[in-house]
């Protein structure tokens, strides 16, 4: 016998993540326009081989709220800070301008 409960569930998760990409690819966009008229990461690191590197990381540092965090995302971390000492912006709006570049 087929449930029709089984199908709304992932109709509802579907809607839900949605609106989730939507917030994210919003926030995404901010945080890279502020960074680029502030000569952030967007400007410096857009062909950076190190940042580029860490999108994966950076995907799943943000999807997890900050709990995964891939070694290369690490390193493009520490990258951006030694060489560009004067960005002041948090690991996460870090993370979010490495996935726009």
């Amino acid at each position: 016998m087929f449930n029709l409960k089984w199908l709304f569930i992932p109709c509802l998760l579907s809607a839900a993540g949605a609106q989730a990409t939507s917030f994210v690819m919003t926030t995404d966009a901010l945080v890279s326009l502020s960074m680029s008229a502030t000569g952030g990461t967007s400007s410096s690191f857009k062909d950076d081989k190190i940042v580029l590197a860490a999108k994966a990381d950076a995907a799943s540092f943000v999807a997890s709220e900050g709990a995964i965090r891939g070694a290369q995302l690490e390193s493009a971390l520490r990258h951006i800070r030694q060489t560009r000492v004067d960005l002041r912006y948090t690991d996460e709006q870090l993370a979010r301008a490495i996935l726009v570049l």
